[in-house]
């Protein structure tokens, strides 16, 4: 029998694919400076190698492109095995662990977001954290432990 919370891990599913997707396309637009001092800024952004170590001289939009896209892994990665384990016979205890590890790690997605991000990943990260919190409350798990006599 599927539980509400099975609804709640879909949906959330759901979600994280579709936040996957819509950052994945913030790859395929360059936006044009404005002004001088946005183009000023792309440029060092994108021509400006810092030392880093042997070997490793990358632009900051280089790091930032590399971080940007592990964001879209990480909601690919939830929302796929989370489609993936809800078509398995799952228990409800296996479920409600799940779900905490996936709180904790969304949950400081979520965190980084507000201080660090602009509105949209703010808001996409939230509702797919929300939709986490309604799996874990929504999954009771009752155990009776009768006392040995």
């Amino acid at each position: 029998m599927a539980g509400r919370y099975l609804f709640w891990i879909r949906t959330t599913a759901v979600l994280q694919i579709i936040t996957a997707s819509i950052h994945a396309m913030s790859f395929l637009r360059h936006r044009a400076a404005s002004n001088e001092t946005e183009r000023q800024l792309n440029e060092l952004l994108t021509t400006y190698r810092p030392d880093l170590g042997p070997y490793f001289h990358p632009t900051m939009g280089d790091i930032f492109t590399g971080l940007s896209s592990c964001f879209t892994f990480l909601f690919l990665l939830g929302g796929i095995t989370n489609l993936f384990l809800a078509q398995k016979n799952l228990s409800q205890e296996i479920w409600k662990g799940l779900t905490s590890i996936s709180l904790i790690i969304f949950g400081g997605c979520f965190l980084v977001m507000l201080n660090f991000a602009f509105l949209p990943p703010i808001i996409l990260t939230g509702v797919v954290f929300v939709g986490l919190c309604f799996a874990y409350a929504t999954n009771h798990i009752h155990k009776i432990k009768l006392p040995k006599n």
